[in-house]
């Protein structure tokens, strides 16, 4: 392990060293959507963000969205099974009914789901496989965004009908009955410029009992509309999934039997998403725009909770409607944004359990009873204006603040008898039943959120940046409303980080880098602590260096890096759930001080080639940090042919040196558990298209 990090000292201290050799030259157009929902320079945004083209994600051909997103720096999305994942984005991989509420997920500038109603898994709700781009902004973000923007924002872009073939079809084959159907088509109609990208896909899984069927569509429409551009889109996607479980056993991820094999073939995720969106946007006077968004959502969602006591069946599912409107003009020797979003959602939840609890102790069995344990529906209001405004200070200098009110309110309303009996009222022995009902309510938060930023361009090729920052999240609906043992109200407030940026960008003709230092103070986070009740007591604290070059010397070859080397700390001491212990400034769990992801390739007329390293350091696998996993280091290999212009062939091998891995390792219960990385997999892609 030492001589792993020699290495990847050298190899990062290189990269730093090569940047300032490289002779000036004209800065790349690089052009950035999410800082600002509008087109912009990356030079000119001051901030880390980090965003993949179409050409790569298409050599890519992800199998998981994990594949793509963990080539920027500060971030690693682990898989779970299936489409399932975990996510940290400058911060530790985060688990729990909140944890998803610490990072934004965008498509098309627009969140995914309403304020309160987040997933850990969302991301399987985009095709990000056929994206047009995928932008990934570190730390908080701008005034225009607000809750979840914690430790980042993930905007999934989709292609525009220009950006798409006439006509494009891939198919795919692959290890472990894997098989991949892409199209693409656009064109001009009697109602405007229409595109289509849909894929589906079946997986037989490598696991036992762990295969999917997945579906995607991203449709759109462009039009003009009397003094700008209107843009309708239709996002859609369908999953069936047959979900493994955790293998259970201290390395067991090294035995192949063991790492095949599914403790739960009963366990399934079927969801649906739909989303209808426009867009429409305008000049007036010169110089004055304006930008109007309207998006209806709907999904849907139900899961065995295999990795619960009785297995119980939950259901959940959200309608929203969400408006945003700015106005943009020059004033105050700047540029001023003006904006104001607006939301209303209608979700809801049950959580039903078929038949008596076994496997757990006498006391654990009998709190968890048969039957129904949740049904409630919560009704959301949000409404958040905000001010962004960008100052010249001289040629170099340019000063942008930005400041955020956002109103939420949920109400609650309970479908069953309140307290924790069981559905016909009758008390569970050993104090109580597990799972708790408050009583209907409503609940009010109001937070703000202020962004300072200084930039410096230093040439016509780079800039720095000095960030200031402050984000928040309101809790989630089930964090307030799905209680356990005797807690009646869920007295929470929101999470809130405070956040500092240093950073500098370089974009050159052979040689781009960017290296940030990065520190976050975060409050108030909510935690389930050991008596089971919901809490606003934690504290954590993130602090580190991201790195990023790609380095283009001649010809077609090129030398590609990101990185991250920092730590994610505990900032207070006490017991949490299951009891276990948190000492301040113990390392948070899931939270590696290292991660590596180097990227070699070679592109000629005819043939595209790539090697890649993919590095995860070691880390704790509890929150009291005394089971650790050892980390992995693994290869992928992509080739690509194109014979004639219109038709390619593309063989991907993932972990080309067959390592045993885990893509995730955690400790609970007393015991180790890992979802196990697949072992080599190749899949093969013929593609054809028609411009």
């Amino acid at each position: 392990m030492k001589d792993r990090s020699v290495r990847l000292a050298v190899l990062y201290g290189l990269a730093l060293a090569a940047g300032p050799a490289v002779a000036a030259g004209p800065a790349l157009e690089e052009i950035v959507v999410t800082a600002t929902r509008s087109e912009m320079r990356l030079l000119d945004y001051a901030g880390a963000i980090g965003r993949i083209e179409a050409a790569e994600i298409a050599g890519l051909g992800a199998t998981h969205h994990s594949e793509v997103m963990n080539r920027i720096p500060g971030v690693m999305i682990q898989r779970g099974s299936g489409q399932e994942s975990l996510t940290a984005l400058r911060s530790p991989v985060l688990t729990g009914a909140g944890s998803c509420g610490a990072f934004l997920f965008l498509e098309d500038g627009i969140p995914l789901r309403p304020v309160g109603f987040c997933n850990v898994n969302e991301l399987f709700e985009v095709n990000g496989e056929q994206a047009a781009a995928v932008e990934i902004i570190r730390g908080t973000g701008s005034a225009l965004y607000g809750s979840n923007a914690v430790h980042g924002i993930v905007n999934v872009i989709n292609p525009l009908p220009s950006q798409l073939p006439s006509l494009g079809l891939a198919l795919e084959g692959g290890s472990d009955e894997y098989g991949r159907l892409k199209l693409a088509a656009s064109g001009d109609t009697a109602a405007g410029e229409a595109g289509v990208a849909l894929h589906a896909t079946h997986d037989g899984g490598w696991r036992d009992d762990a295969g999917f069927d997945e579906q995607k569509l991203a449709a759109s429409l462009v039009r003009p509309a009397a003094e700008g551009t209107l843009t309708l889109r239709l996002n859609a996607t369908n999953l069936r999934q047959d979900t493994a479980g955790f293998i259970v056993g201290e390395d067991s991820y090294r035995d192949e039997a063991i790492a095949k094999s599914n403790p739960n073939p009963e366990a399934y995720r079927n969801a649906h998403s739909l989303r209808f969106s426009t867009h429409y946007g305008f000049t007036r006077r010169e110089d004055e725009q304006y930008d109007a968004r309207f998006v209806v959502r709907s999904s849907r969602m139900d899961f065995l909770q295999h990795f619960l006591l009785g297995k119980p069946l939950e259901e959940n599912g959200q309608d929203s409607v969400t408006v945003l409107l700015s106005r943009s003009l020059a004033a105050g020797g700047g540029r001023i944004t003006t904006g104001l979003d607006l939301e209303h959602a209608a979700g809801f939840l049950r959580q039903t359990q078929d038949g008596p609890t076994t496997g757990g102790s006498a006391a654990a069995n009998a709190i968890r009873p048969a039957g129904k344990q949740y049904d409630y529906d919560v009704k959301s209001l949000l409404a958040a204006p905000y001010l962004h405004w960008v100052r010249p200070l001289g040629e170099r200098f340019e000063l942008t603040a930005g400041l955020r009110l956002e109103w939420l309110q949920y109400d609650y309303d309970n479908r069953m008898l309140d307290g924790n009996t069981d559905e016909n009222g009758v008390p569970c022995g050993f104090g109580g039943c597990l799972y708790n009902r408050p009583a209907d309510r409503k609940d009010e938060f109001t937070n703000v959120g202020p962004r300072l930023s200084l930039a410096w361009r230093l040439d016509e090729a780079s800039t720095a940046w000095l960030g200031l920052s402050r984000g928040f999240r309101p809790p989630e609906a089930t964090e307030l409303y799905r209680l356990q043992r005797g807690q009646d109200v869920a007295d929470l407030d929101s999470e809130q980080i405070d956040g500092a940026e240093l950073g500098y960008r370089r974009l050159g003709e052979t040689l781009s880098v960017e290296l940030t230092g990065f520190w976050m103070e975060k409050d108030d986070v909510i935690l389930r602590d050991a008596l089971g009740f919901n809490v606003s007591g934690g504290r954590t604290r993130h602090e580190g260096v991201e790195y990023g070059f790609d380095w283009r010397p001649w010809g077609g070859l090129s030398l590609a890096a990101s990185g991250t080397f920092a730590r994610h700390t505990y900032r207070f001491t006490g017991a949490i759930e299951q009891g276990e212990q948190v000492t301040s400034g113990d390392d948070v769990d899931t939270a590696p001080r290292q991660l590596h992801n180097v990227r070699l390739g070679y592109g000629g007329a005819r043939w595209r080639g790539e090697l890649e390293w993919v590095y995860v350091d070691e880390y704790w696998a509890n929150a009291a940090n005394t089971a650790r996993y050892a980390g992995h280091d693994l290869l992928n290999l992509r080739l690509s042919w194109s014979p004639v212009e219109t038709l390619g062939l593309t063989l991907r091998v993932t972990n080309l040196a067959d390592r045993a891995y885990a893509d995730r390792a955690d400790f609970a219960f007393g015991n180790f558990r890992y979802f196990p990385g697949r072992g080599r997999a190749a899949f093969l892609e013929v593609s054809w298209r028609r411009d």
